[in-house]
C-alpha cells in the first residue's frame, strides 16, 4: 500500500489558536490527521519563519493526535504572498527539488490554507503536473461549522 503524503500551506489563521480553546475550533492542517481511518504518513508544511511558533505548535498537535504522521517543516517565505509570480516560483522550485516517488507514495495537495494566491497556484501545479497528485480541499463538519458560526455572531 502507498503512503499517503499530504502538501500544503501552514495557515496563520485558520491554523491558529493557543491554549486548551484551539482544540475547540476546526484547524484544517490538525484536522487532516485526526481521522480514524485515514493514516497520513508525511505532512509536509510550508511555512513562513514569521509563523515558526505555530509551526512548532502545529507540529506538537500533530504528533498528539497521530503519533504515526511524520510533519515535514518546508520554509517558504514569500516577500508578498499575494504575488502570483513570486508564490508560482517558490512552488516551482520546490517541486524541482523535492524527491516525489509516485511508485510508493500518494500525494495529496491540500489547497484549504494558504492566500487565495497559494490555492491557485497548488491547483496550476498539480494541472502542470509539477505536483503529481490530486487536490484536498477540507472543510469543518456540520457540528464545527455551528459552532464556528457561533463565535463569528460573538465577535
Amino acid at each position: 500500500m502507498k503512503k499517503k503524503v499530504v502538501i500544503g500551506f501552514i495557515g496563520s489563521q485558520l491554523d491558529s489558536g493557543v491554549g486548551s480553546g484551539r482544540w475547540e475550533k476546526w484547524r484544517p492542517t490538525v484536522s487532516l490527521t485526526q481521522h480514524e481511518d485515514l493514516v497520513i504518513d508525511r505532512f509536509v508544511l510550508f511555512y513562513d519563519r514569521k509563523y515558526q511558533s505555530l509551526l512548532q505548535l502545529l507540529t506538537e498537535d500533530i504528533a498528539s493526535v497521530s503519533p504515526e504522521t511524520e510533519v515535514l517543516p518546508v520554509e517558504m517565505t514569500i516577500a508578498d504572498p499575494w504575488d502570483f509570480g513570486q508564490v508560482y516560483g517558490a512552488l516551482f522550485d520546490f517541486s524541482t527539488h523535492y524527491p516525489f516517488d509516485t511508485e510508493r507514495e500518494d500525494y495529496w495537495i491540500h489547497i484549504t490554507t494558504g492566500t487565495h494566491v497559494a490555492q491557485i497556484c497548488l491547483f496550476l501545479m498539480v494541472e502542470a503536473r509539477y505536483f503529481p497528485g490530486m487536490l484536498l480541499q477540507t472543510s469543518p463538519t456540520t457540528q464545527a461549522k455551528k459552532r464556528l458560526g457561533r463565535q463569528l455572531c460573538l465577535d
